[in-house]
């Protein structure tokens, strides 16, 4: 019997907002320049509409000198079965 539980669903929040402020309020645009990508691209990121490429997603975690699990959370719902 496998005892891994199933996985049913997913959700992925961030705290970029918050350490955008914590690293001497840097704006969205500072952070797209500093990751290479687009303001509206970290806008969406930051409202939930969006997720990153595993790359983009590690380039932030480094740019802001945390793990990634810091930057991005992840919140599981398990399958009951």
């Amino acid at each position: 019997m496998n005892k891994l539980a199933k996985i049913k669903k997913c959700v992925i929040t961030n705290n970029i907002r918050k350490l955008r402020f914590n690293s001497g309020e840097i704006t969205q645009q500072e952070l797209a320049d500093k990751t290479g990508v687009t303001r509206q691209t970290i806008v969406a990121i930051e409202n939930g509409k969006y997720f990153p490429t595993l790359e983009l997603a590690f380039r932030m975690a480094n740019l802001f000198s945390t793990p990634l699990e810091n930057v991005f959370i992840a919140h599981f719902e398990e399958d009951s079965q």
